[in-house]
């Protein structure tokens, strides 16, 4: 809930963060004020709360903070102005459970397998894969195993990274919390301990986005589990955290959605599903391909600095993103005065008076597998826009595009949209301003 009679700031700094979960149960900083700014420090997403055990979720994002103004059923737009990776190194991979240690899911409810204590404390003892062991026995206990990883270490000045070998994984191992550049009140232990170093020597641009960003759920939720994807694993799960189906999607605002066009520029527009909306953050990846096909991506230490800016009576189910215009895929980037020119003279040999004035737009769908990702997000674009679902087809087919954002099931679906449409939603002066259609 919303710090009540608080007076509203331009800025709020935060550097305090949660333990895997994201929802009503969170006391929210602020308020900022309605186009004010958040600014963050965020610990790694994914491998380092995974190996944590006390950890409910995959996770550790920022505590959330309230917007003034923002009401249930109006939206909130996060203007992403600094996207900056911290870390020196990181770790990540393909992984594979251990039986055993986790009940229904090992995300997010962990056990130690000897003393049987549930999320238990935990420390660090030495390096490798056997490295993390239970305060209150001893046992090894981490819930997680690499079956093919790497370290990769980051140069953010020149946007390139490369993977060592075991010699040099072994040594950032030493030294982990730090080379991880861990924020001071972060609880996770860093994934660097375990050293695994299956690839050497393949260098990598780095392109650093948000994997988590959003609007607090309307109940509590592991905060890698707020999707349609990874959060069907909750539905009638044997955990504390077990969700009907029509409750998830009620309550989930999809801000787990690792698309790798939610970077510095671009526009994210989340629902508001309670007062004052709790934004959060987390998850940043120095890289990663569409699809994000192993399952992890490099997640890193970094800081966000993001401007707020409520959109009233603007009901979303899921988040709308204003995709940077180098991002866009290519059928849907608006026109140079060239082509457009000769948009008018193909027009007029055929006599056609109208020509559709319009802007991009990206709808972000999620659920259980691609195809219903992709019917999610088409059924969101639908509802929100008024325009008829075969027309939002035929739109993206011809003037769009239909793109993975993560296996199992997170997609964009990007439009052309009526820019009358969008005046009527409230968000044209966003649509323009990002594109240069003023």
């Amino acid at each position: 809930m919303a710090p009540k009679n608080a007076i509203a700031l331009d800025v709020v700094n935060v550097s305090s963060y949660t333990q895997g979960i994201v929802g009503p149960s969170n006391a929210m900083l602020g308020p900022v004020k309605n186009g004010g700014t958040i600014v963050t420090g965020t610990p790694p997403g994914c491998w380092g709360p995974m190996i944590t055990p006390k950890f409910h979720g995959g996770h550790e994002v920022s505590q959330p903070v309230a917007v003034e103004g923002a009401e249930i059923g109006d939206a909130v737009a996060l203007k992403l102005k600094r996207v900056e990776v911290t870390s020196l190194a990181t770790s990540s991979g393909v992984m594979a459970f251990v039986d055993g240690r986790y009940i229904g899911d090992p995300f997010v409810s962990k056990l130690c397998p000897n003393c049987g204590t549930m999320a238990p404390p935990s420390h660090l003892e030495g390096i490798g894969d056997n490295a993390v062991h239970c305060d209150v026995c001893g046992a090894e206990v981490n819930a997680f195993r690499f079956t093919n990883g790497y370290v990769i270490v980051l140069d953010k000045e020149n946007k390139v990274s490369i993977t060592v070998g075991k010699e040099v994984a072994s040594e950032l191992a030493r030294n982990a919390a730090e080379n991880s550049r861990l924020p001071a009140a972060s609880e996770q232990h860093s994934i660097l301990a375990l050293a695994r170093a299956d690839i050497a020597g393949l260098a990598a641009h780095m392109q650093p986005f948000l994997g988590n960003i959003g609007t607090t759920p309307s109940t509590d939720i592991p905060d890698s589990h707020n999707a349609g994807d990874f959060g069907s694993f909750l539905v009638d799960a044997p955990h504390t955290y077990a969700l009907s189906q029509e409750a998830l999607d009620q309550h989930k605002t999809d801000g787990h959605m690792d698309t790798n066009s939610v970077r510095e520029g671009a526009i994210l527009i989340c629902p508001v599903k309670v007062s004052g909306a709790g934004i959060y953050m987390g998850d940043m990846h120095a890289q990663q391909g569409n699809g994000e096909i192993a399952g992890h991506a490099t997640d890193v230490s970094g800081e966000v600095e993001l401007e707020v800016e409520v959109v009233k009576g603007l009901a979303l189910d899921g988040p709308i993103l204003l995709q940077r215009p180098d991002d866009l895929p290519p059928m849907a980037r608006p026109m140079n005065a060239a082509q457009k020119s000769a948009v008018r003279a193909l027009a007029a040999k055929f006599g056609q008076k109208e020509i559709e004035e319009n802007g991009p737009i990206t709808f972000i769908g999620s659920g259980r597998n691609l195809n219903d990702a992709t019917k999610n997000g088409l059924d969101r674009a639908a509802k929100v826009t008024g325009l008829p679902y075969d027309e939002i087809l035929n739109r993206a087919t011809i003037a769009g595009s239909i793109e993975i954002s993560r296996l199992p099931g997170v997609v964009r679906v990007t439009f052309l949209c009526p820019m009358a449409i969008l005046e009527r939603l409230g968000i044209a002066h966003l649509v323009r301003k990002q594109y240069g259609l003023e």
